[in-house]
């Protein structure tokens, strides 16, 4: 793509980096097929050339944000399906993050949205914010329909995803060692996240179970959080940063003092933004080297088992699971059958879901900002789920499982919790309390 940005525009490190992004996109339109809102909605607007443009204009122009280069901008699900379907390798997702922060920072948005959006930016990174947070939703959940009529859909959505029962912090995510279970063959940081760890801390204690059975000395670095995803997506870019620096600050001290062979994450959104902290804070001085080193070192939970061995499974499941591969590990992370082969060698019988390349509506606040479009890709990614005829649902990211099982009849799970219990752990609590005979 020409473009045609002066030499004082290119001065800037942002613009002189979403110029080459530009330059590498040859319209060639394979992206349109994999966009999950241009295959629903058919406006090539919606698609990543048409964002593209818009971006390209809005750059080159140095004009503000307008609403409608928003409301586009504002419907990427950041999926990152256009990325691995192009083949000349545009690299659109440093392209929208930072063409969602000039939106944030030009565009002047409707009260409402400016307030809903800075609660969410406060209350979702912090557990405890959170965890009161859905203390006062229970009390609003049984009139979600009332509210959504007349607070709109963001308000209700926020309702129908907020579960029905509160997890008390779970000591696992506090600041502290884990032994190994025998000869130590590893030390690694895991990352107890923010939202997860208030919607389901059973994950973060599988992973530490599962970690340390094989090997794994288990730290939970002191002053580490949230990863800043949620913000970075919502343009918010001084307090995804800072986010970034906390985890950077807290890992690189480890890794100097102790020795760190990697950084564990669980939730596939958190890992495809800290192996990106290299790029974020590249322009950095005090950081760049460190954010770079952190992110080199980033790995997902099944990248890890995957060099440490599963082991031999100690029960035999045998039961049907389909897997759901968020975006943010296929695409985003590029990690496309392992979980499936380490659920198989689990003794599970493993299928993938029609379609998996679509998006499941999630994608961190999407679900709430654009609740509608969410809520049809939701239906359509359980109608293809569905026909796979699973008794257990498993995912490798927070919102992904949290999206599919406000509408789901089949327990919906995380893959490290189905591999902790194969090889020794607990049966997952959203199968002990899903009503299933052989789960009693």
């Amino acid at each position: 793509m020409q473009t045609n940005f002066t030499l004082a525009q290119l001065a800037d490190p942002e613009i002189q980096a979403s110029e080459g992004i530009l330059r590498s996109c040859v319209h060639c339109g394979f992206c349109t097929a994999t966009c999950p809102t241009y295959v629903l909605l058919g406006d090539e607007l919606d698609s990543p050339r048409g964002r593209i443009y818009l971006i390209k204009d809005m750059l080159e122009n140095n004009r503000p944000a307008g609403a409608q280069v928003a409301k586009h901008i504002d419907r990427c699900l950041s999926c990152l399906a256009c990325m691995t379907t192009c083949p000349s390798g545009v690299h659109y997702m440093h392209l929208i993050d930072s063409a969602r922060k000039r939106v944030e920072d030009t565009f002047h948005r409707p009260l409402l949205d400016r307030f809903l959006r800075a609660v969410l930016a406060l209350v979702l990174p912090s557990p405890n914010l959170f965890r009161l947070a859905l203390v006062g939703a229970q009390f609003m959940k049984p009139f979600a329909p009332l509210v959504r009529k007349w607070l709109g859909g963001a308000v209700g959505a926020m309702l129908t995803l907020a579960p029905s029962a509160i997890h008390p912090p779970s000591p696992f995510d506090r600041p502290q060692t884990f032994p190994t279970a025998g000869r130590m063959r590893a030390r690694m940081a895991l990352m107890t996240g923010c939202a997860q760890q208030v919607l389901s801390p059973s994950i973060n204690e599988a992973t530490v179970r599962l970690l340390t059975r094989q090997g794994v000395e288990v730290l939970i670095a002191k002053g580490a959080g949230c990863c800043g995803s949620l913000q970075h997506h919502m343009g918010k870019g001084s307090p995804s940063l800072s986010a970034a620096r906390a985890n950077i600050d807290a890992w690189y001290s480890e890794a100097v003092s102790g020795g760190l062979d990697a950084v564990v994450i669980n939730a596939s959104g958190c890992g495809t933004t800290v192996k990106d902290y290299g790029w974020m804070l590249r322009e950095d001085p005090a950081y760049a080297t460190k954010a770079a080193h952190i992110s080199s070192i980033t790995r997902d939970i099944t990248e890890v088992i995957k060099e440490l061995g599963l082991g031999e499974p100690l029960v035999e499941p045998g039961r049907a699971v389909t897997y759901h591969s968020a975006c943010s590990m296929q695409h985003g992370q590029q990690i496309t059958t392992l979980p499936q082969a380490l659920l198989r060698s689990a003794g599970f019988i493993v299928s993938d879901v029609p379609e998996g390349h679509l998006c499941c509506g999630s994608a961190g606040t999407y679900n709430i900002l654009q609740s509608g479009i969410s809520e049809h890709l939701k239906e359509r990614k359980l109608a293809n789920i569905r026909s796979t005829r699973p008794e257990i649902i498993a995912a490798g990211n927070i919102g992904c499982i949290v999206q599919l099982a406000t509408a789901s009849d089949v327990p919906v799970v995380h893959t490290v919790e189905l591999l902790d219990w194969a090889t020794g752990g607990p049966m997952p609590e959203a199968l002990v309390s899903h009503r299933d005979p052989r789960s009693r």
